[in-house]
């Protein structure tokens, strides 16, 4: 065995970490933001891309660890005071970070949507209980599109994101679909 494998058309040492698309979220978060704390990472993931990838914060904490360990990011403790740790991104992790964005393959999207699987068992249920869980389910995507709507609002103007807010403009109209639906 010589050691090197093949994942998503990279090519890999078993001494490269194995990264999972929540790594490269945090490498970028972690390029995007300049030396952040995993704090402010979590309150940035939750405003942007929280909006359509789930990322748990016990799982950035563990995972800017990882990262820092396997030497994809740098970790400064501050001295004084709470002891935060702000991360920046190595050089090993601008080129992971580099590597993933440009491979044009990835996994197939990933879908989990209770309401979906409710709405397909709903032979089972009454009509009451399936209107209702239309009416929750229409309430709880309207809020989304405001959300999303929020963030086009804030950012949409500032041509520097206008790739970012491609993705905004995709999510925002899953939502309105969703709605619609």
């Amino acid at each position: 065995q010589s050691g090197v494998f093949r994942l998503y058309g990279r090519i890999w040492s078993m001494s490269t970490p194995r990264l999972s698309p929540s790594s490269y979220l945090v490498l970028g978060m972690v390029s995007l933001l300049g030396k952040p704390t995993t704090y402010e990472i979590n309150r940035q993931v939750g405003y942007t891309v929280g909006q359509f990838w789930s990322f748990p914060a016990s799982q950035l904490y563990a995972e800017t660890a990882r990262l820092a360990a396997a030497g994809l990011l740098d970790e400064q403790r501050e001295q004084g005071g709470r002891h935060r740790r702000h991360y920046t991104i190595t050089d090993q992790g601008r080129q992971a970070l580099g590597d993933w964005l440009g491979d044009p393959t990835s996994p197939p999207p990933e879908l989990r949507h209770a309401g979906l699987l409710k709405l397909f068992f709903s032979e089972l249920a009454t009509t009451d209980e399936l209107v209702a869980l239309a009416q929750a389910q229409q309430a709880w995507h309207r809020e989304q599109l405001v959300a999303y709507q929020a963030i086009m609002d804030r950012y949409g103007h500032r041509p520097e994101l206008a790739r970012r807010m491609a993705a905004a403009r995709l999510i925002y109209a899953q939502a309105q679909t969703w709605v619609d639906f």
